[in-house]
C-alpha cells in the first residue's frame, strides 16, 4: 500500500516530523511525500535514505514528489534504525557540538567580528576528536557558501571528519541554497536531536 503525505506549505521541520510519525506508526513499504521547497526535498530524501528506503525525486512545477520504497523482507523496524541511534558509543571521545548563529563573533565592529569568527573556526581543530558537529543557523549559513572566507576552513574540518550541518530554512531565507559548498542541509529536528546526543553544546 502506498502512503501519501502532502507537506506543501509546511515550514521546516514539519515535513520530516510528519514522515517520522508515519514511519513509526505504519512502517509502509512505499511512501510518496510532496513538498514545495528545495530544503524540504533534501531533508525528506535524506530522512528516507537513513531509513533504508530507495529514494527517487520528480519535480512538477514548483513541487517535488519524493518516492520511497523498501523491501519488507529486509526492513528493520523504525525504532531500531533511527539515524542517531548508534552515534553515542559506550566509550570514546566526548562529543562537542558547536552552534554558530551569526557570520561574526560578538558585537561592535562588524569587520572585527568577522575576523574573530574566522579565527575561532580555524582554532576549532584544536578540540581534536571531541569536535563532533558544527551546526550553522541564521546568518551562520553564509559561512558555508561559495566565496565565503570561512569556506576553506569548513572544508578542512569536514575532511577531518567533523559533521557540518547547515540549516535549510536559513539557506532558503537568504536565497543561498544553491550556493552551499560544504556540509549537509539539515532541519530543526536534526539539530534538536544533535543537542540531545551531544555531551556539551557551545553556542556562538
Amino acid at each position: 500500500m502506498l502512503y501519501e503525505l502532502d507537506c506543501r506549505k509546511l515550514a521546516c521541520p514539519a515535513p520530516v516530523i510528519q514522515l517520522k510519525e508515519l514511519l513509526e506508526k505504519e512502517r509502509p513499504a512505499s511512501v510518496l511525500v510532496v513538498v514545495d521547497s528545495q530544503a524540504a526535498k533534501e531533508n525528506v530524501s535524506r530522512f528516507l535514505s537513513y531509513h533504508n528506503f530507495q529514494v527517487s525525486v520528480e519535480q512538477q512545477g514548483d513541487d517535488f514528489q519524493i518516492s520511497g520504497s523498501i523491501d519488507p523482507a529486509t526492513d528493520t523496524p523504525a525504532c531500531e534504525i533511527m539515524p542517531e541511534a548508534a552515534l553515542r558509543p559506550e566509550a570514546g571521545p566526548k562529543k562537542i557540538m558547536v552552534l554558530v548563529g551569526s557570520a561574526r563573533l560578538g558585537h561592535g565592529d562588524d569587520g572585527l567580528g568577522e575576523a574573530l569568527l574566522l579565527n575561532f573556526l580555524k582554532t576549532l581543530k584544536e578540540m581534536g576528536p571531541e569536535l563532533w558537529r558544527l551546526v550553522l543557523v541564521n546568518a551562520g549559513v553564509i559561512l558555508a557558501t561559495q566565496g565565503a572566507a570561512a569556506l576553506p576552513v569548513l572544508q578542512a574540518l569536514a575532511a577531518e571528519g567533523v559533521q557540518i550541518m547547515v540549516c535549510g530554512t536559513c539557506l532558503t531565507h537568504f536565497q543561498l541554497l544553491d550556493k552551499k559548498a560544504v556540509g549537509e542541509t539539515t532541519n530543526m529536528l536534526d539539530i534538536v536531536t544533535s543537542m540531545q546526543l551531544a555531551d556539551s553544546v557551545i553556542n556562538i
